[in-house]
C-alpha cells in the first residue's frame, strides 16, 4: 500500500520503519520539514518529503502527532480523498495537550478528532508503548502475540487498519466503533499493558468510562516519578499501567 506518515515521533518513527520493511511505499513528514527527517527512520526504505507531499497519491494517512496539534493539521487533512484512510495514533494528556473542554466533559477522544478534521477515522497503534511497538512485535501465530485494539466506523477502515497492525508485528483486535474507543484511551485496562487477544477482549468489556481520567493522571504521575528507571528498564511503565488500570 501507499502510506503517508505525519510525525516522526517515538511512534511514527517505528511506524515507518516497520511498515517499509513489510514492503509498503511510506512517505513520512514531520513539522520541521524533510531535511530534518534522520537517515535512521528512512532506513527501511520510506521518503522524506513535506507534509503537503506525504497525503497526497496515497491509500492510508497515519497521524503520529500529539492530539492538540489535530485542528492544525485538518485543513491538510481536508485536501485527502474520501476513500482515502485516516488512522490517528493519538491520546489526550491534559498536561501536554491544554485542556480540552469537550474531552473532559465526556466526548470520546477519537470522536473529537475525526469532528475536528471533519472526516471519519481509524483509531489504531495509541494503546501501546512506543518501546514495545519498537521492540516486541512477533509472527503471527507466535503464542502470546500482543494484541492491538483497532477501531472505525467503517468496516473497510477498520480491516484496512487491522492489517496494517498485523504488519508492525501484532495481533490487529476488532474494537468496534469509535464510539466504543473510549476503551482504549489512556486510563483503560487496554491501554499499555500488552494483552493477548483473550486478555485485551476482557480488558475492553470491562472499562469503566468514569475511571479514567483518575487513573490516567494516577500513572502518568508515577511514571513521571521513575523516569530515569524507565531509560534502563521500559518494562516498569507496563507493569505500573497494569497495576493502575487493571
Amino acid at each position: 500500500m501507499k502510506i503517508g506518515i505525519i510525525g516522526t515521533g517515538y511512534i511514527g518513527k517505528t511506524l515507518t520503519l516497520k511498515l517499509g520493511a513489510a514492503g509498503h511505499e511510506v512517505k513520512v513528514a514531520n513539522s520541521r520539514g524533510p531535511d530534518t527527517i534522520g537517515v535512521d527512520i528512512l532506513a527501511s526504505g520510506a521518503r522524506a518529503v513535506s507534509a503537503a507531499e506525504a497525503v497526497k497519491d496515497v491509500d492510508v494517512v497515519i497521524l503520529s502527532i500529539p492530539l492538540n496539534r489535530i485542528p492544525q493539521i485538518a485543513p491538510l487533512i481536508a485536501t485527502v480523498p474520501a476513500a482515502t484512510v485516516v488512522i490517528d495514533t493519538s491520546n489526550y494528556y491534559p498536561s501536554r495537550d491544554s485542556r480540552i473542554e469537550a474531552i473532559e466533559s465526556g466526548q470520546v477522544e477519537s470522536l473529537w478528532v475525526a469532528e475536528q478534521l471533519g472526516r471519519p477515522i481509524v483509531k489504531a497503534w495509541n494503546a501501546i508503548g512506543s518501546d514495545s511497538l519498537a521492540r516486541r512485535g512477533t509472527p503471527a501465530g507466535t503464542e502470546g502475540r500482543i494484541a492491538i485494539p483497532v477501531a472505525a466506523d467503517d468496516d473497510r477502515a477498520r480491516a484496512v487498519g487491522m492489517a496494517l497492525v498485523e504488519d508492525t508485528g501484532f495481533d490487529g483486535f476488532d474494537a468496534g466503533t469509535l464510539a466504543q474507543s473510549w476503551r482504549q484511551q489512556p486510563g483503560a485496562p487496554s491501554y499499555c499493558t500488552d494483552l493477548t487477544c483473550d486478555e485485551l477482549r476482557t480488558a475492553l468489556a470491562t472499562a469503566e468510562a468514569a475511571r479514567l481520567p483518575k487513573r490516567r493522571d494516577l500513572a502518568a504521575a508515577v511514571l513521571a516519578e521513575r523516569i530515569d528507571e524507565l531509560r534502563s528498564t521500559p518494562e516498569q511503565a507496563i507493569r505500573v499501567n497494569r497495576v493502575v488500570f487493571m
